[in-house]
Formats: structure tokens, C-alpha cells, sequence
């Protein structure tokens, strides 16, 4: 089978998006062919350039500019050039995909996401009820909305605190000062609520697997970070087998009937034995590559059932495989960048 699909994130910069480590794993595989289509949102988007893995390339409007500007481009790309699936794995395109994902589908570009209510299942006031959910455990936290709450929040916890966005951003506070600057920064740029968390300490753990939107897993893999950048994205990292976070990622996928590609974000205290979920997020991590380079290649899989071909059963993964992302150079001709800024296509 021949399939045309879309892949975003191919901002593979300091900051990298998910898109070429999907990219190469969708490739990969030996029982469809897949020409990867390349959906940027910016022209010195790395992936374009790289033309042994994104055979074609499309700028994109940025879907908080209109709804129907980026969903009316993705039916130009269908009909111009074809476009069978869209493996979205940025978190500003989910919501608009979720919303149309059956008007897509009729038109023929298939996608294979979360429900708008799973998908609302990563908003980290409702991290707590999961974690006691799946048998796992939960840094001490308090919802807030007002400088007041805050501080009565701050002197329960105890310093240092993190101060998180229901959805996004995150930082660690070591005085009420810096608490009360870093509540106004999310308020200012994502609104209320504001959750404040108790430090835990111990390892980065995180599980990336998918599921089949009828309770059964796609593949999983654990991992520990070793290096991380300034930013906070892994650089090197080990996988893992914490029979605790695996079962937990099991749980998750079976309780929820969690449907596509998930990651598991957890800090795990070996000496207390506790696993606390951090972070659920709602697509493949920039690091997914690395379930493929072990033998479990979860983005194929969701091709796979998307299409309705048999799926790879992955049961297990071995432990002590070494990931390291590193820096490239590629020099090429300017024409791959004209036709990209003149025509929105390359």
C-alpha cells in the first residue's frame, strides 16, 4: 500500500519538534510505503530541506489564524498533490483536527486522535484523578485563582513550589515573590486556573505508547532521561522497564480508551518506590524515534490500524538501549527555499 502522509513538527531545530524522528519511523516501514508529506508553518523549517525523509513540502496557516484558513489548505494539498493521513503532533493543530476529524475523513485525509474529551484529559487539574486511577501517585497539588489562594497554597506546600498553566508552561518557585511573578506570567498569557505543585524528587521518567481507541495498546516504550537541554528536552536517555510506570501507561490506555499517540511524563522516587505523573501529553514526544530505533515502531502501528491493516503486536522492548540526539549540517541550493517562500511549496 502506497499512502501520502502528512507529518508536522518537522522543526527539527535546538527546540525540535516530533516530526522527523516520526517521519523516519514511518518510513521504516516494510509493509506500506509511505511518502511523507512535510506540513511546516515556517520556511526555514529544517525538515523541508531534508529530502531523504520529507519527500514534499507544504506551508501551513497557523491554526489559531482561522479554523477554516488551515483545514481549507489541508483539502488544497489533497487535491493538488493527495494526502491520505495527517499525523498531526503539535498541540495548537489537536483541537482543530479533533473538531473536523470526521469532515476529513469523509474527504479522505484520515487522522487517528483523541476525542475532544480525552483530549481534555491533559489538562493538569485533572492529572490527580488520573494518576489515582491508573495505581500511581500524585505530587501534592492546589488549584488557584487569585494571589490570595496562591499564598495560602505556597505556605501549605511548603517552598519551593512549581507553578503550572492548566495546559502549558511550568516553573519552579523557591520564594512567594518569585510564585506570585511566575502566576501572573501564566495568567497574563493562558488565564485561570493555576495549579500549585509540591517538588518531588527522583528520576525523569516517561512512557510514549498509543492506543487503539478500544482499549488494547499500540506498542509502549519506557525510558530514562540522562541529559537534558536548557530547555528541558532529552539528549541522551536509557530505556527502562518500571513495571509501576508500564502498568500505569496500561491502565491509562484501557480506563480511558485512549485513542493515538501518548506520552507519560513521570518523576520516579526508587527509594519510596512512588512513580508521580507529572504531565500526560496527548501526541508523540520529540524523542519517539527512540521506540523505533528498540524494535516498537507505534507510528506505524497507527498507520496500521487507521487502514485497517494487521497490527504489530509489541510485547516487550529491550532494557539499557542508549538514545543520543546530535546536531547536523546540510548545505543546499537556494531553489528548495524560493519555491517554499513564493509558492508555499517545495
Amino acid at each position: 500500500m502506497n499512502l501520502k502522509i502528512g507529518v508536522s513538527g518537522i522543526n527539527a531545530v535546538d527546540n525540535p519538534g516530533p516530526g522527523i524522528g516520526v517521519a523516519k519511523s514511518l518510513k521504516s516501514a516494510d509493509d506500506f510505503h509511505a511518502e511523507i508529506i512535510g506540513l511546516a508553518y515556517d520556511a526555514m523549517e529544517p525538515g523541508i530541506y531534508m529530502n531523504w525523509i520529507i519527500d514534499k513540502s507544504f506551508i501551513l496557516p497557523y491554526p489559531s489564524g482561522g479554523h477554516d484558513a488551515f483545514i481549507n489548505r489541508l483539502y488544497f494539498i489533497k487535491d493538488n498533490y493527495g494526502l491520505d493521513f495527517f499525523m498531526s503532533v503539535l498541540d495548537a493543530e489537536l483541537p482543530v483536527l479533533i473538531k473536523y476529524a470526521d469532515e476529513l475523513d469523509r474527504n479522505g485525509i484520515k487522522t487517528f486522535l483523541p476525542t475532544l474529551d480525552q483530549f481534555k484529559l491533559r489538562g493538569k487539574d485533572r492529572l490527580e484523578e488520573i494518576a489515582r486511577d491508573i495505581g500511581i501517585d500524585f505530587p501534592e497539588s492546589e488549584v488557584v485563582t487569585s494571589i490570595d489562594e496562591l499564598m495560602k497554597a505556597v505556605e501549605r506546600i511548603g517552598l519551593p513550589v512549581m507553578v503550572k498553566g492548566a495546559f502549558y508552561k511550568a516553573y519552579r518557585a523557591y520564594t512567594r515573590q518569585e510564585a506570585v511573578t511566575q502566576f501572573n506570567k501564566i495568567v497574563a498569557q493562558w488565564g485561570y486556573p493555576v495549579i500549585v505543585q509540591k517538588v518531588v524528587s527522583g528520576d525523569e521518567m516517561n512512557v510514549v505508547g498509543a492506543g487503539d481507541g478500544e482499549g488494547r495498546s499500540l506498542g509502549m516504550v519506557g525510558i530514562k532521561k540522562i541529559w537534558i537541554t536548557e530547555l528541558g528536552k532529552i539528549w541522551t536517555g536509557v530505556t527502562i522497564k518500571n513495571e509501576r510506570m508500564l502498568s500505569a501507561a496500561e491502565k491509562f490506555i484501557e480506563r480511558y480508551g485512549w485513542r493515538g499517540a501518548f506520552e507519560l511524563e513521570c518523576i520516579v522516587d526508587i527509594k519510596s518506590d512512588k512513580v508521580y505523573l507529572i504531565e500526560i501529553n496527548p501526541r508523540f514526544p520529540a524523542w519517539s524515534y527512540f521506540a523505533t530505533g528498540v524494535g516498537v515502531n507505534i507510528h506505524a502501528n497507527i498507520i496500521r490500524k487507521a487502514f485497517g491493516l494487521p497490527v504489530v503486536e509489541y510485547s516487550d522492548y529491550p532494557a539499557g538501549k542508549l538514545y543520543v540526539r546530535y546536531t547536523d549540517d546540510l548545505v543546499t541550493d537556494m531553489e528548495r527555499f524560493q519555491k517554499i517562500i513564493t509558492r508555499g511549496e517545495s
